[in-house]
């Protein structure tokens, strides 16, 4: 479950990182890249551990990726909901499903 705390907490401020600038259009764009930057340093202190312990407790690279992504979709469609007031909709959650199909894949047979 670490790996996946870490990956959650990971693409919390992956996602502030790459889509939190959205909102403060009006700023220079140097100035929101390097902000992202920042961010993002934080992000890779949790995604970096978080994919050595999930490796290291038997996850292939396809399944410790497979598992960011369906984290990574659920966390921007939270961030694209709440902090960019979009709306989502059925293409959304075919998108979702059909990740989590695939991550149905990459886990079938894991001992």
């Amino acid at each position: 479950m670490t790996p996946l705390f870490l990956l959650v907490a990971s693409n919390l401020f992956m996602t502030a990182a790459w889509y939190g600038h959205l909102k403060f259009t009006d700023t220079r764009l140097w100035i929101v890249i390097l902000a992202s930057w920042g961010i993002a340093l934080v992000e890779y202190c949790f995604a970096v551990p978080a994919n050595r312990i999930g490796y290291l407790h038997g996850w292939s690279a396809g399944q410790l990726k497979i598992a960011q992504e369906i984290i990574t979709l659920l966390v921007f469609a939270g961030f694209a909901v709440l902090v960019l007031g979009e709306q989502m909709g059925w293409r959304h959650l075919g998108a979702f499903a059909c990740m989590v199909g695939a991550a149905c894949f990459m886990f079938l047979g894991r001992t």
